[in-house]
């Protein structure tokens, strides 16, 4: 940085960039090329700041960039500080600027851009609007009492409310009438507002949003207040011409740059251990994971040796996270990250040692392990008297998860996660099918995930391979196995800001419950849990959750997670539904609804391959063009069409609007899944499982959920519709 640089401050507004974004691609080189010269000096006479007498903030600038666009300057008298706020055609560039006034809250601490000529509302209504036929004499309309009555001026002012918002406040009487306000609310006042009256206190709300002790505030240090948590959430202070060129290369992914209050703390905080982060689908958990890996490369481990892992279970997440790190990390901290799905990481670990066995994986379709296990099954005892799938139950839940390599094994093993009761001589009966199918997997020199993580651990045990990882973070946490997360314990030492954990057991969508404690990894006091959701509308939040009602959700460590407190702050429709009576006539519904709006940011998700293939080919026929999601590749957001895929496919995207196809009874839940069992405890399980599919299909949308059905619908539509209506009344009004 020239010493020039070192005598002013410049800074971006999130909303700068927003407008940056509207501007055609013709005009942007020109407007491009005026921001980089103003970071570079925005005190050069070349640059002609125009003060406009109508502007409600006397530090407001215009600057012209060409012949028709013009950018709003903030520029304080102290500080040398200068903010781009907005920028746009000369007219609406004004029309922006007038109303707005930027101020540093004096409790906060925080820089707020506040528009201040919103109509109030209903602050000196006392009647509701006459009816078509008007009450009788005298009578009159009982309204609700203020909405936030008992909160004083002090209460509002502690987190965050400006007072020359409060006397739309005080008109405020229902939520509705707050929500229609948001827009024009610094976002952390309309928080601490909805909260309030939601029922949190000031501390919680204080806490929530890291406001932290209170103390004395210089309302005009503006250099102080772009550093405040509560400015870093809408403004950063541009250092380099290369972060500067990130921000204009992709004005819209703003997730790169800012972070609400409370993520910051979690991805800056100097863990004394392991972490766990957990909160509901659209809380932001793999943005955070994404911050924390980049700020520990930067700033914890920065040497070119330090090596980092980000892991996740599925190899399309893991693609899709290295291409989102991309964008977040220059080239030199890239470099030294890590991105990889466990299960190529430990193929690849043991091949590089010499591994003698080959990691096969189990398909639905059939394959060797499929074979080898038929085989096995010609040791099943006469008279057991159980069906062939409890012998694939028992491997799956007790004797692969817990390890069982020899009889003795299998009979101290406790059976928690099975309901069918077995006695010491009924295991001893039918061990030989499970020695039997180890017998075969060695003898074909094959290797099961679980026991090929097996052999990595026993190979660092020994010492006979080091990982030289300083950190690892780990990303849909509930997916992975307690074997995964052992591994993972014995990749990198125990020590400070060694394992970040995320996930979500809302989410959970295979076959595994991990328990972090008995993996040695100890999250206690080290546990945090976020809570708004950046993404869907509260309408298809509620939907998404109602699903969910009544089952008990573990938090990733033995305990019981919950969705108090869950919310998202912005809304629109709920969930539509559409119920055809044919197959045809539901393609044709699916078609009207893709043509709505933009294909490319709609996406069709069915329940198996087959079905997603049957709605493809008819959609195909329609001329609608489609996109199938790869499974082992990042979305190619540019390419054209109507995105489908698998319910499973979708995890970790998101899209403007989702359609559930063929959310039919027998399909949601998978009728061939749940009859494959007469455990009432794995039946319990699956249901839990196919109910997280529908939940994470729904909240990848960010504005619209569509389910659609042909014949007899999903049993759990309407149960969730009427839930999710019954949440919507029970919210204060």
């Amino acid at each position: 940085m020239s010493p020039l640089e070192n005598t002013f401050r410049v800074a971006i507004f999130d909303q700068f960039l927003e407008s940056f974004a509207l501007i055609p691609r013709a005009e942007q080189k020109k407007v491009n090329g005026f921001i980089r010269k103003f970071r570079a000096d925005p005190t050069s006479r070349a640059i002609n700041y125009e003060k406009i007498s109508s502007f409600i903030d006397p530090n407001l600038r215009t600057v012209r960039i060409g012949d028709a666009y013009r950018a709003i300057v903030l520029k304080p008298e102290q500080g040398n500080v200068y903010v781009l706020l907005w920028v746009d055609h000369h007219d609406e560039a004004m029309a922006w600027a007038r109303n707005k006034r930027i101020e540093i809250h004096p409790e906060t601490g925080g820089l707020q851009v506040l528009t201040l000529d919103a109509a109030p509302v209903a602050a000196a209504q006392t009647e509701a609007a006459p009816p078509a036929r008007a009450p009788k004499p005298k009578q009159r309309v009982k309204l609700p009492p203020p909405l936030l009555e008992e909160h004083p001026d002090a209460d509002l002012a502690a987190v965050g409310v400006p007072e020359a918002l409060l006397p739309q406040v005080r008109g405020l009487r229902t939520l509705d009438e707050l929500e229609a306000l948001g827009a024009t609310f610094p976002p952390e006042a309309f928080e601490a507002l909805y909260w309030l009256a939601s029922g949190e206190t000031v501390e919680e709300i204080q806490r929530a949003l890291d406001l932290g002790e209170k103390k004395r505030v210089d309302t005009t240090d503006f250099v102080t207040a772009l550093e405040n948590e509560v400015s870093r959430r809408r403004f950063v202070v541009v250092e380099n011409e290369e972060e500067l060129a990130a921000m204009l290369d992709a004005p819209l992914e703003k997730w790169r740059i800012f972070l609400h209050p409370t993520q910051r703390k979690i991805v800056e905080k100097d863990w004394s251990g392991p972490a766990r982060v957990t909160g509901g689908a659209g809380t932001g958990k793999t943005v955070v994971a994404m911050h924390r890996a980049a700020w520990l490369a930067e700033r914890v481990f920065p040497n070119d040796e330090d090596r980092i892992l980000f892991t996740t279970y599925t190899k399309n997440l893991a693609a899709d996270i290295g291409e989102n790190l991309a964008k977040l990390c220059p080239n030199r901290t890239l470099k030294r990250i890590e991105v990889v799905h466990l299960d190529k990481w430990v193929a690849d670990f043991l091949a590089h040692h010499g591994y003698a066995y080959e990691v096969d994986y189990w398909d639905a379709g059939g394959g060797r392990l499929w074979d080898l296990w038929r085989e096995a099954l010609v040791h099943v005892p006469e008279g057991a008297g159980f069906p062939e799938t409890f012998y694939r139950e028992e491997w799956e839940y007790v004797v692969q998860p817990l390890g069982c390599a020899t009889l003795d094994d299998y009979i101290a093993a406790r059976r928690t996660a099975r309901g069918v009761r077995l006695a010491r001589n009924q295991r001893k009966a039918i061990w030989p099918v499970f020695a039997e199918y180890r017998n075969l997997l060695e003898e074909k020199r094959l290797r099961e995930a679980t026991d090929a993580m097996r052999d990595a651990i026993g190979l660092l045990d020994r010492k006979e391979a080091v990982s030289g990882y300083r950190a690892i973070l780990v990303d849909e946490a509930q997916d992975m196995s307690t074997t995964a997360f052992t591994l993972l314990r014995k990749l990198v030492p125990d020590r400070s800001n060694d394992l970040f954990i995320v996930g979500d057991a809302h989410q959970r969508i295979y076959r595994r419950q991990v328990v972090l404690g008995q993996a040695g990894i100890k999250v206690v006091g080290r546990s945090r849990r976020l809570r708004i959701n950046y993404r869907t509308t509260d309408e298809i939040r509620r939907f998404a959750v109602a699903l969910l009602e009544g089952l008990a959700i573990d938090d990733l460590d033995a305990g019981l997670d919950s969705v108090k407190g869950y919310r998202s702050l912005f809304h629109g429709t709920p969930p539509r539904v559409i119920g055809c009576d044919s197959f045809e006539r539901e393609v044709e519904a699916i078609a009207a609804a893709v043509r709505e709006g933009d294909p490319r940011h709609t996406c069709l998700v069915a329940r198996t391959t087959g079905r997603l293939d049957q709605y493809a080919a008819a959609l195909e026929h329609a001329a609608i063009p489609i996109h199938r999601l790869s499974r082992a590749k990042a979305e190619d957001r540019s390419a054209p069409g109507l995105r489908v895929a698998t319910m499973h496919r979708v995890k970790g995207l998101e899209f403007d609007r989702i359609i559930v196809a063929g959310a039919n009874d027998g399909v949601i839940p998978l009728a061939a899944a749940m009859s494959s069992s007469t455990d009432p405890a794995v039946l319990e399980d699956l249901e839990k499982q196919e109910r997280a599919l529908l939940y994470v299909a729904l909240t990848r949308a960010r504005r619209e959920a569509i389910l659609t059905s042909s014949g007899t619908p999903s049993p759990w539509i309407a149960p969730a519709r009427k839930a999710a209506s019954k949440a919507e009344s029970e919210v204060p009004a």
